[in-house]
């Protein structure tokens, strides 16, 4: 592909912003309290977590240097693997962008029902405003990438004061006593953090987000490792600060049954009403996410479509740079899942789409850390078989695995049958080639 096929819109401190906006989303807000049941171990998750976000993180950046193109681990997949293997990868992101959109959204008006509490009482409002948000993201993006760019660079910074804050402020309420016993669970340590770490990557979800838009992005050679590495070390040290100090301040059964553990810690904190100051940054955190999202989810049917893999009309880009024909479709999709699913009830529909959307995007990492390993060991596109290489490939294979099957048999079942789904499409547009 040529590098210069399109204009680069995107420079250094929106990529950094499509990482760290991509990761710092729902997660932060919600996550303490699934987390509680393992106790001060979970401490250990994280660690585990940022670990394997980190050496995944830095295999994308080296892939990106030499294959600077769109698409991220479904360019270097096809580069490694061939069109096969590549469109699995591809398609399982895709479908896990549907269900992460969703998601997101209804995190949102789940947040904003703390001003309108007329959402949580009715069981249609919360998907109807989530599909008016949707849409009013998808109208952004489809006019002009950089508008979306911007927008993300705004949202990220607004949405990491609040957490920062409480962080912060949780050290001058720290009671060690929370952490004791280390181990809730009642299961042994390595079993507690195993189900923690997983749960943890959750969060970390948005690593490649700056390895989609490849081709929209100022020296990408340099830009997308250089910013996915300083955005993931951000959300790091953001997920730990605020983790530590949430766990200090509120004990763990506290935690546990708390739909809002950040606003309650702000509350025991602050007072009151820090819940509607809480309850914004998280509105702003996942408007933020979901608009970066939104804009990504184009990007990927772009990528697919211009190399024939889904239609031909799903490549178009309009006089703005923006795949809007990809952001569009990808969000009528979002739609059709989101109303299938809507007998669900809230949480059920939450958990739902976390579970889909987690399973199928682990199939985007672990390919990059094949590729990474393939062309080290082959000692390809400049890559080598060093002890360092080693150990990197090592460390990215083995955390995927490890998540993988640590997700669970009903997340695993659920993706392998999303996955099966894509060889239709792929059989079909394959003859549509010939």
């Amino acid at each position: 592909m040529n590098k210069t096929s399109s204009p680069r819109q995107l420079g250094l401190i929106t990529v950094i912003a499509l990482v760290a906006g991509g990761m710092i989303g729902s997660g932060i807000f919600t996550l303490p309290s699934a987390l509680a049941q393992f106790g001060g171990i979970s401490i250990l998750g994280w660690v585990v977590a940022a670990i394997g976000a980190i050496v995944l993180a830095h295999m994308m950046g080296r892939l990106s240097k030499v294959i600077p193109e769109s698409g991220g681990s479904y360019a270097y997949t096809k580069r490694a693997f061939g069109d096969f293997p590549a469109f699995l990868v591809a398609w399982g992101f895709w479908l896990s962008l549907w269900s992460t959109n969703v998601a997101i959204a209804l995190t949102f008006t789940g947040y904003l029902s703390v001003f309108f509490p007329a959402i949580g009482q009715s069981s249609y409002l919360s998907p109807i405003i989530s599909l008016v948000v949707i849409w009013t993201l998808t109208a952004i993006n489809s006019r002009s990438i950089r508008t979306g760019g911007n927008l993300q660079v705004l949202t990220t910074a607004l949405k990491v004061i609040p957490v920062l804050v409480v962080a912060v402020g949780g050290i001058f309420f720290f009671n060690p006593d929370h952490f004791v016993p280390f181990n809730l669970s009642g299961t042994s340590s390595a079993q507690a953090v195993l189900g923690a770490s997983v749960l943890c990557f959750y969060a970390f979800l948005g690593i490649e987000a700056a390895t989609i838009p490849a081709d929209n992005i100022k020296n990408p050679e340099k830009n997308i490792s250089k910013g996915t590495l300083i955005g993931v070390g951000l959300v790091v040290f953001l997920y730990m600060f605020s983790s530590i100090s949430l766990f200090g301040v509120l004990p763990p059964g506290e935690v546990a049954s708390s739909l809002a553990p950040l606003s309650d810690a702000a509350t025991k904190i602050f007072g009151g009403g820090a819940k509607y100051w809480v309850a914004a940054g998280a509105c702003i955190s996942t408007f933020g996410a979901l608009n970066g999202w939104i804009l990504i989810q184009g990007q990927i049917a772009q990528s697919m479509a211009k190399d024939g893999l889904l239609p031909k009309a799903l490549a178009f880009k309009n006089k703005n740079n923006s795949p809007s024909t990809g952001i569009i479709v990808s969000s009528v999709f979002v739609t059709i899942l989101l109303i299938l699913n809507m007998t669900k009830g809230f949480a059920s529909l939450y958990s739902f789409m976390v579970l889909l959307s987690t399973i199928t995007s682990l199939f985007f990492y672990l390919s990059a850390a094949l590729v990474y390993t393939y062309f080290s060991f082959g000692e390809k596109l400049g890559f080598t078989w060093t002890l360092k290489s080693k150990i990197i490939s090592l460390l990215g294979l083995g955390f995927s695995i490890w998540v993988f099957f640590g997700s669970g048999t009903e997340a695993i079942l659920w993706g392998t049958v999303g996955m099966l789904l894509g060889v239709p499409v792929y059989i079909y547009n394959k003859k549509q080639r010939k």
